[in-house]
């Protein structure tokens, strides 16, 4: 099983490399984290659906913002607009982390 901070930190990078013009599909984050991706899908939803309340991304259906409670079918994610200055932060990111970037790094 692949922890929930370790499926969206792949959103955000996934949606952050893509920047907010343009979107992901949820199987993508689910084969960057497991060769048996289809049993992350259900996981990789849940996260999205944590990331859209959050404010961090956007679940569109149709090419349209949907709320993540009217999240069905398929769907894409893209990063917020009004979030995409902000920076995104994984498992371990920040000050003193040692992953070398930032003060402390």
């Amino acid at each position: 099983m692949t922890d929930r901070a370790a499926i969206a930190a792949e959103i955000l990078r996934q949606a952050g490399a893509r920047g907010p013009d343009r979107s992901i599909c949820p199987s993508d984050v689910a084969r960057a984290l497991d060769t048996d991706w289809r049993g992350l899908m259900g996981q990789v939803r849940r996260e999205a659906a944590a990331l859209a309340a959050a404010g961090r991304i956007d679940i569109l259906r149709k090419g349209r913002p949907v709320a993540p409670d009217a999240m069905r079918g398929v769907i894409r994610l893209r990063l917020r607009r009004d979030s995409a200055a902000r920076p995104v932060e994984g498992p371990g990111d920040g000050p003193g982390d040692g992953s070398g970037d930032g003060p402390g790094g």
